[in-house]
């Protein structure tokens, strides 16, 4: 069955991945969940994160990206991180990876009748050249401010994206 004649969605569901689900993805997950709420589409898109791995799973963001997100206007607080499972393949529209380790542990994941679904968010990114968002968690300050320009700016392509899904 050919899918582009199907109607467009009513709702659209975007998971963030990286490995803990504490620095990169939930911070990825507020920034894009403010995108969508500022553009009136909060009833249409679902955002949600989660981790290839499960070190962490039940707790915070990391209090860096906390405070980080906090300056910009972000709140994490409510987040709670989770482990990726092949359910959410299932459940999500887009499954995006900040780099390509996780992608990779994604894939080895997600069921072969939802690959077209995974890709690396650095795909949406407008402004910056990266082809990762590279882990904060080792470094110092730096680190979580570029992690939030590379969120803000892919979520500016991201919410492009979703809006063209969203379309009639």
């Amino acid at each position: 069955m050919n899918d582009t004649h199907l109607p467009p969605p009513s709702r659209y569901r975007v998971l963030f991945v990286c490995m803990g689900n504490i620095c990169r993805s939930p911070t990825a997950h507020g920034v894009f969940e403010a995108r969508v709420r500022e553009a009136g589409l909060a009833d249409r898109v679902d955002v949600d994160s989660a981790g290839t791995h499960s070190y962490h799973v039940g707790a915070p963001p990391d209090h860096r990206s906390q405070a980080h997100a906090i300056r910009r206007g972000y709140d994490l607080s409510a987040q709670r991180a989770r482990r990726l499972t092949a359910d959410d393949f299932e459940a999500f529209d887009l499954v995006l990876a900040m780099d390509w380790e996780n992608l990779v542990m994604a894939e080895r994941l997600c069921p072969p009748q939802h690959e077209k679904k995974l890709r690396r968010f650095a795909e949406f990114f407008q402004q910056h050249d990266s082809p990762v968002v590279p882990d904060p968690y080792q470094g110092g300050a730096a680190g979580f401010e570029l992690v939030l320009d590379l969120v803000e700016d892919g979520s500016t392509g991201l919410l492009a994206h979703v809006r063209r899904q969203l379309a009639p």
